[in-house]
């Protein structure tokens, strides 16, 4: 392998995406080292663009996802756009495609339609429901798909009115990293048969997947966990607990032997272990407002310095409850090095490095992309002259 050769360097993704599965799964593949040219309306392009302006005037969507892509605006309801989009599907090896269902079929880009043409090229659907069935259809978005998966019937406080939606777009976010593994197998594969393969993402069946736990609780017609809030739904004490200088600290707990050394050194209570009441997990979380309230009586006389201090000589996992800015100045990110710098239409900004850390090769970490930055020059690689891209611009076809 040469210096800081990476997997996927000399792959080629050609992206119809907006919003957030599909462009989370395309910068996967360009932190590797793809070349992903994201396909964007003239205009107005990717509508995550639009979401915000907290990123010194840019999205934050849209930087968290976009970042190390080239930007081309094609027009694809204009005829030299589709011979633009043909072109570069003649030489790429994927195309990821989140457009509105039946969309992209009706442009000729389904994997039937492509195969005889571009046999080698991977096509990924990625849509709320998946192709065939009843829903097939159906819009999708993320909170939609939170819903329709489950997620909401668990998560939040007791009651109806306290359901509520994970604070981050789960349901993309899923959807977008199994079309990410999808394709790197497909990659795999391609490489066995000589031959491109479709694959067909859903966001439900992602979300779903992810779902298995509650699912497996509720198997056979039994009850569902209880939404908790912060805590562990089946699993005490297992979640938040104030300090009594207004800090909020977490712990869990896990088996029968942290539970006893708890009950020791951090409650300085050891009888409390084998209390009937507590003795066991089940017992509990059966319990778990009587619990609390001891819990809560003793960490009163602690800060939550303190009280993580006494958790660590227990050996018994904790954590702060951060906010944002407490997890920008995080220390172990800080001393993992964690971040670095990229480029973007309102100058550097701090992005973290892709998670699965490989010392083989450093990732690709190139800039976010201004509307239409890259078209000029991908027209120009295509062979075409100056004169005709301001052509095609005045036109409106790019």
């Amino acid at each position: 392998m040469t210096a800081n050769q990476r997997p996927l360097d000399g792959i080629t993704v050609v992206s119809l995406e907006h919003a957030i599965a599909a462009p989370f799964c395309t910068r996967q593949l360009a932190d590797l080292g793809a070349r992903v040219i994201k396909i964007e309306r003239p205009g107005s392009g990717d509508f995550a663009r639009g979401y915000d302006e907290r990123v010194r005037g840019l999205a934050s969507h849209f930087v968290w996802t976009n970042r190390s892509k080239e930007s081309l605006t094609l027009d694809l309801k204009q005829d030299e756009a589709g011979a633009i989009l043909d072109t570069l599907l003649a030489d790429a090896d994927v195309l990821v495609q989140n457009l509105a269902p039946g969309a992209a079929a009706r442009m000729g880009l389904s994997f039937e339609a492509l195969q005889a043409r571009f046999p080698r090229l991977i096509v990924c659907d990625i849509s709320g429901y998946g192709e065939g069935g009843p829903y097939e259809k159906k819009k999708a978005y993320d909170l939609l798909i939170q819903s329709e998966g489950g997620f909401l019937s668990v998560t939040g406080g007791p009651g109806e009115e306290q359901m509520a939606k994970a604070g981050c777009s789960i349901a993309d976010i899923s959807a977008g990293m199994y079309a990410y593994s999808g394709i790197l197998s497909a990659l795999l594969l391609r490489g066995r048969t000589g031959k491109g393969s479709r694959i067909d993402v859903s966001m439900l069946e992602s979300l779903v997947e992810w779902m298995g736990y509650p699912m497996y609780y509720a198997f056979d017609g039994a009850p569902p966990p209880p939404r908790a809030g912060a805590a562990h739904s089946t699993i005490y004490p297992y979640g938040p607990f104030p300090t009594g200088d207004g800090a909020t600290v977490m712990l869990g707990l896990q088996n029968e032997r942290e539970w006893a050394a708890f009950c020791d050194k951090v409650l300085l209570t050891p009888t409390l272990a084998t209390d009937e009441r507590f003795s066991a997990n089940f017992k509990r979380s059966a319990n778990r407002d009587v619990l609390r309230q001891i819990i809560v009586d003793s960490f009163a006389r602690l800060d939550a310095e303190a009280l993580i201090q006494r958790l660590e000589d227990a050996q018994i996992a904790n954590a702060r409850v951060n906010d944002m800015q407490g997890v920008w100045d995080h220390p172990q990110l800080k001393a993992r090095d964690s971040w670095c710098e990229v480029d973007s239409p309102a100058g550097p900004l701090p992005s973290l490095l892709p998670p699965a850390r490989n010392a083989a090769f450093t990732p690709r970490m190139d800039g976010v992309p201004a509307l239409g930055q890259h078209s000029q020059s991908i027209l120009e690689q295509l062979g075409y002259t100056g004169d005709a891209i301001d052509s095609l611009r005045a036109r409106g076809v790019i």
